[in-house]
Order: structure tokens, then sequence, then C-alpha cells
């Protein structure tokens, strides 16, 4: 193929790429509020997810474990009740379809090599050492910190978001259990459920939520994850129970609330 052929080709992928962005544009303007915006956010993720899943590209862990992480931002996300000009929106919008063509094309003929081949396994495995002994000396460090420290509960937190964003799920759990020994925290405790439910350790998740919830009995991620750990655990009734109270005092408009509402669709 010629080089004149491969950049019609790129440039024609591009054009198609925005072109549900020149629709939107084009649309009548409407206001739209924060949440909104969230929960079509998080939908278009999972339905991507799920198409991955079907296509063979995600395993059943791997589409799991995504799906948690969704799930978590979205119950994790600010509900806004004000709404926003679409306006502003729209010129955002308009400038990006300018600029974000124009900038990857800049950026690709200044440093683009197409003809570079992929890493080669030396140099992913110099680069996995390399992460290895940065995580190790984090962990020596934090060892010599008071164990209730805020900067031990801080540099503990940090070495298990990293540990389970490479996949190391049990090293995840061991930080973020170090990083829960400076007092407890509501958020933390549930991305430790998350992870336990991760690895399939949804007893484990159920009885460190059991534990959390009556020191925040409001929380919404500590409520979902507890029915979640018992569908996980085969125990579909106390998991629409678990779901039933949350939506019960849940308002109308909570952003959550029709992804536990299909949820609880899929339970037997």
């Amino acid at each position: 193929m010629s080089g004149l052929a491969v950049w019609l080709a790129l440039g024609l992928l591009a054009v198609a790429a925005l072109l549900p962005l020149a629709a939107t544009l084009r649309g009548p303007p409407r206001a739209r509020g924060r949440r909104e915006a969230d929960l079509a956010l998080y939908r278009a993720q999972l339905a991507e997810l799920g198409r991955e899943k079907e296509a063979g590209r995600l395993d059943e862990a791997a589409h799991r474990a995504a799906v948690l992480e969704v799930q978590r931002r979205l119950l994790a996300a600010p509900a806004e009740t004000g709404l926003m000009e679409d306006r502003r929106s729209r010129w955002v919008l308009a400038a990006a379809l300018v600029a974000v063509p124009a900038l990857a094309l800049g950026l690709y003929l200044r440093s683009g090599i197409p003809e570079m081949p992929s890493a080669p396994y030396a140099l992913r495995h110099e680069i996995t050492t390399r992460d290895d002994r940065l995580l190790d000396d984090l962990r020596a460090r934090l060892a010599q910190l008071p164990p209730d420290s805020p900067q031990a509960r801080d540099g503990w937190a940090l070495l298990a978001n990293a540990e389970r964003g490479r996949g190391h799920l049990a090293a995840a759990a061991e930080a973020y259990r170090k990083a829960l020994a400076a007092g407890f925290d509501a958020d933390l405790t549930g991305q430790l459920a998350q992870v336990l439910l991760e690895e399939g350790r949804s007893e484990e998740a159920r009885d460190l939520l059991a534990a959390a919830l009556p020191r925040a009995p409001g929380h919404v991620g500590l409520r979902f994850l507890a029915g979640l750990a018992e569908a996980q655990a085969g125990r579909p009734e106390s998991a629409k129970a678990a779901w039933r109270a949350l939506l019960a005092d849940a308002p109308p408009d909570a952003p959550w609330r029709a992804m536990v509402e299909r949820r609880l669709s899929t339970l037997p």
C-alpha cells in the first residue's frame, strides 16, 4: 500500500470515529445534569466490557474485575443536582473535533515510527523487574513508618492500588489491610472488599463488610458490596434483602439505582 493510500485510510478512520461527536453537535441543545452524564458514561463502559467478553478478549475474572471497578466509580460519583449549560459543552466538542485530529497528526509526524516492532519479551521483563524493585523499596520504606500514621496509610493505599493495577490481588489485599491499620476508613474498606471479591474470597469479603457496616451504616458502596458478596457466595435471598434495603433508603433520582435494580433482576 502506498504512503498516500495509508494516509487516506487513516483520515477516513479518524472521520468515522468523530462522526458521532459531530452528530451530537447538530442535535438540539438541552441541559444535562452531571449525574446523568456520569451514568451514561458508566453504562457505556459496562456495555463495552460486555462486548469485549463476548468477543473473547476478556476472560471471566478480568471481566468481573473490570465491572466491579466501573461500579465502584459509579457509586463514588458525586450526585449534583444543578444543570450545566449545554452550549458551553458544544463549544468544547466543536473544538475537540478540530483539535484532536490535528494534535494526533502533529504528534505522529514528530515522533511516530510505524515500522517500530512491538516490545520484545526481554524489554517487558526488564520493565516488570524494575517495577518489582520499586514496589519492594516502597514496601521496605513503609515498614519503617509507624503503622498508625497518616503517611503509612497513604503509602500502603498507594501500594495497594499499584499491585491491584498489576493484577496482584493477594498483594493488593495485604496492602489495603495495612493501610487500614491506621484506623477505620469506609472507602479503603470497600476497596479491600472489592479485591477480595475479585479474587473469589467472598466469605472473607462478607465478614469484612459485616464488621464495617455498623461503623458506616449509610455508606452506599459498602452496602452494595455486602449484597454482592452474598450473591457470589451463592446466597441470592440474602443478596436480594441487602439490595432491596439499599434501594428502599435511596432517593428516587440516585444515579446508581438502575444498576442495583438490574443486579436484582439477574438473581434467581
